[in-house]
């Protein structure tokens, strides 16, 4: 355990304003009406959307105040009997939004609540670094995404909580700007952010259409009204620009000159392109994230290790999509949809093995682009896993703490003096949990903000007795629960 807090770097992706500060909250939590009941705590919600209903909390729950009684986000908490990756089972202490204490189970006294995490794997919380807040939801919608403010901000406000259910304490999303809507989308995901104030960490990414020529030159300055505005990353997808490398250097211009990182939609498919971004990226800091890539696994391999040297050499991260793209590259957009080409073709051992940083986001989440979109890492780390060759914990790391650095934030590990963003989930092993982590306990600065609860039931069988399965608990019907 290191003798210090570590430090925590200034992040692009952090809220920095006053309006991110935590509000005072309860602990109460109020379930989506899903059958897996997955709450979260209350929060303020999008104007003019409904209180969602009441639902009775999993039984495995934190000590709170009374209903309606604010608690201090600073309050300590103790996780007690959570079993770690190395197969320890240990009590962790936490405070002041951080990890005070980590000692063997049993071997920690609790100052406030306590949190028993018997039969949870306790793991750093997992980060979205892709995610499309203005278009998602949206599938169902005939025509144009509706994209008033109000509209925009509900689907916005809901669809961070569906992906903080899955364990994503923080998420970076890319916002579309110009054309008809303007502004009114960053403006409406803007808001978003403050509403998930204390649940969530959601930073923006302004994405203009166009930034050459005649034509480009209001993109340039609405990107420039993006930032004043609040959008911490400025991205974009030169691939749809006329001139993709005018593009992408004046992204890196603006970026050098505000003080923002970067973040460019791209296939990847032309090697020279991608060299002079590398050449042109080199230093930039606070950071450079392109993806998802997926023209990377056309090109012949000895060409693709070339690309990937040199964008290892520029500190340059790559965020794959293993869901399924996001339409946004022009290999996506004129198969009318980016799906598993786009996404589960990247040759990720590859840029691996030349050092580059490579993080795994979710993209679409139920749009026009994938109407099935999940939102959940876990499963895009699954992907990884299975499709990938990644072992379990590489694939885990993409999806937390590869995603963490690509957006800034500073490290998490289950050790004292390490940020408190932890995600529980019900297994013994990283395995199992990718495999089937269906119930989850979502820890942000130190208190619980979601809690997803599944229970399997099955009919009475004297098979399930007699090997004494697992189980969560007996159903009332006599069957037996796992």
């Amino acid at each position: 355990m290191p003798d210090s807090q570590p430090q925590q770097p200034s992040s692009p992706d952090s809220p920095d304003s006053p309006d991110s500060r935590d509000p005072q909250d309860s602990q109460d939590f109020r379930g989506s009406g899903s059958q897996d009941s997955r709450d979260a705590c209350d929060s303020p919600g999008p104007a003019g959307s409904p209180a969602p209903a009441p639902s009775a909390p999993p039984s495995v729950s934190p000590s709170a105040p009374p209903s309606g009684t604010p608690s201090a986000p600073t309050s300590a908490l103790l996780l007690c009997g959570a079993r770690l990756t190395d197969g320890r089972t240990v009590d962790v202490r936490l405070g002041e939004g951080r990890i005070e204490a980590v000692g063997t189970a049993g071997s920690l006294a609790a100052h406030a609540g306590r949190l028993d995490l018997s039969g949870y794997l306790l793991l750093p919380a997992a980060a979205e670094p892709h995610a499309h807040s203005d278009t998602a939801l949206s599938a169902l919608a005939e025509g144009p995404v509706p994209g008033d403010v109000q509209d925009v901000q509900r689907r916005a406000t809901e669809a961070a909580l569906l992906q903080l259910g899955h364990g994503a304490t923080a998420l970076r999303s890319h916002v579309r700007i110009g054309d008809v809507q303007g502004l009114d989308a960053l403006q409406a995901v803007l808001q978003a952010r403050r509403s998930l104030r204390g649940l969530a960490d959601l930073s923006v990414v302004a994405v203009p259409r166009l930034l050459t020529g005649v034509a480009g030159a209001d993109g340039m300055a609405m990107l420039r009204d993006a930032v004043k505005m609040g959008a911490s990353v400025v991205g974009g997808c030169p691939d749809l620009d006329p001139d993709p490398t005018g593009y992408a250097e004046a992204v890196l211009d603006l970026a050098a000159e505000h003080g923002c990182a970067v973040d460019l939609h791209t296939d990847g498919a032309d090697p020279a392109r991608l060299a002079r971004f590398a050449a042109a990226a080199g230093g930039l800091r606070p950071g450079v994230a392109i993806g998802p890539c997926g023209g990377l696994g056309r090109l012949p391999a000895d060409v693709a290790a070339r690309a990937a040297e040199q964008l290892a050499a520029a500190g340059v991260t790559v965020v794959c999509l293993p869901q399924g793209g996001c339409g946004s590259t022009a290999h996506g957009a004129r198969a009318g949809r980016a799906g598993a080409e786009d996404g589960g073709t990247v040759p990720i051992r590859l840029l691996r093995a030349a050092g580059v940083r490579v993080a795994a986001g979710s993209g679409a989440l139920r749009d026009v682009a994938n109407p099935v979109g999940r939102g959940d890492p876990l499963e895009a780390a699954y992907l990884l896993a299975s499709r990938q060759g990644l072992r379990p914990e590489e694939a885990y790391d993409a999806v937390s703490s590869a995603a963490r650095a690509a957006m800034g934030l500073p490290e998490v590990r289950v050790e004292a003096g390490f940020p408190a963003e932890l995600l529980a989930v019900r297994g013994d092993t990283l395995a199992g949990a990718l495999s089937l982590a269906y119930s989850r306990i979502v820890v942000h600065r130190g208190r619980v903000v979601a809690r997803t609860s599944a229970v399997r039931e099955y009919c009475d069988s004297a098979a399930a007795v007699a090997l004494d399965l697992p189980r969560q608990g007996r159903g009332q019907g006599g069957g037996v629960a796992s």
